[in-house]
């Protein structure tokens, strides 16, 4: 079985991610491409892409998401994704089972709910229009008046394929968004079969090569490796002796490929979809970056790894971001970082005078 370097895997990874060059391709196609981008605050999939595609604009993505052809719903993981409508309406039935098993969360919370005559309740409330869920979890609790209303509001989000209305701001959904039901958005309802193995293939083609556990880590699926073998993957190792599974004829670049500086959103998936995040930061940084609240902050990759963490902030007309880089950073890539770190101030706060980059304790 052929060996595969940690930097081959790295360099795949990045490739796969769209972060080895930036890609000409539309933001649908991208969406797709990535297998959906990780979207529990809305701007993250706006930086997201502004770091993987040339000439992104953000309206680019909100014409998308106002076309019908992009949505932002719970999916994987049971958290919320920016994906395209095909791949919502494909994956959604394969994924019901985790986001059923998510009611588990609710432990003595549940006490009294009837899942299925919530269900039926909620879409009655859901197909009149888009709702917040402040405004579905008060709808639902004079039906339901002995059961507690944020389980009431947990088993819709989990159980009813919703996806969140947009809103004319800059990001593209307000704060406290309304969600509809997604056969009257897409006008379509999502694919009765379940198609595991089409989404193993998908996760493969955005993050090979990878484990089974990989895979689960990402989708939240159980049972992955049955799936694996079934399916028609070539099989690597890594350094470490594990089996990675691939899509035959995938690219795998060489190793030696030069990676860019890049700027990663807070959540962004290129984190989130690995057991063993090594293929892209060192354990050693993991604890500065996954804090104990459940945020996954923003990084600056250099040569393919996580070296650091970013802020932006804009005060008066000033536009200023920080690095914090974990470790001393030469100065051909302090000055590349610098570059790419003041044309993604320049997304961010396109209305400011002046645009700082800094860096932390320099």
């Amino acid at each position: 079985m052929v060996v595969l370097s940690a930097q081959a895997v790295n360099r795949a990874t990045l490739s796969r991610q769209l972060l080895l060059e930036r890609a000409d391709v539309g933001v649908v196609e991208a969406v797709r491409r990535l297998a959906g981008m990780q979207g529990q605050e809305p701007k993250h999939p706006y930086v997201g892409l502004w770091t993987r595609l040339n000439g992104f604009a953000d309206g680019d993505l909100t014409a998308a998401v106002e076309a019908r052809e992009v949505v932002r719903a719970t999916l994987y993981r049971g958290t919320l994704h920016l994906v395209t409508a095909e791949d919502y309406l494909r994956f959604r039935t394969t994924l019901a089972p985790v986001l059923e098993a998510g009611l588990r969360m609710l432990k003595d919370r549940a006490e009294g709910l009837e899942p299925d005559k919530v269900v039926a309740a909620a879409r009655k409330l859901l197909k009149e229009g888009p709702l917040t869920f402040t405004e579905v979890r008060d709808a639902l609790q004079q039906q339901f008046p002995a059961v507690n209303d944020r389980a009431l509001g947990f088993c819709t989000r989990m159980m009813v394929p919703l996806v969140i209305h947009p809103s004319e701001t800059r990001w593209g959904y307000q704060a406290n968004a309304r969600f509809t039901l997604a056969e009257q958005w897409l006008g379509r309802k999502p694919f009765l079969s379940a198609v595991p193995q089409e989404l193993v293939i998908r996760y493969l083609d955005a993050f090979g090569p990878a484990t089974p556990a990989d895979f689960q880590t990402w989708s939240g699926l159980p049972g992955a490796k049955a799936v694996f073998d079934a399916a028609e993957l070539e099989r690597f190792e890594d350094e470490t002796g594990r089996t990675l599974y691939d899509v035959p004829d995938a690219p795998r670049p060489d190793p030696e490929t030069p990676a860019p500086v890049r700027f990663l959103p807070e959540f962004d998936n290129l984190l989130l979809a690995y057991v063993n995040r090594e293929r892209v930061i060192a354990d050693a940084y993991r604890p500065a970056v996954f804090t104990k609240n459940l945020r996954v902050k923003a990084t600056f990759l250099v040569d393919g790894q996580v070296a650091g963490l970013w802020t932006a902030e804009k005060k008066r007309a000033v536009a200023t971001l920080t690095l914090t880089p974990f470790e001393r950073i030469l100065k051909r890539t302090t000055a590349a970082l610098e570059r790419e770190g003041e044309a993604l101030l320049r997304f961010l706060e396109p209305d400011a005078k002046t645009y700082e980059v800094v860096t932390a304790g320099g």
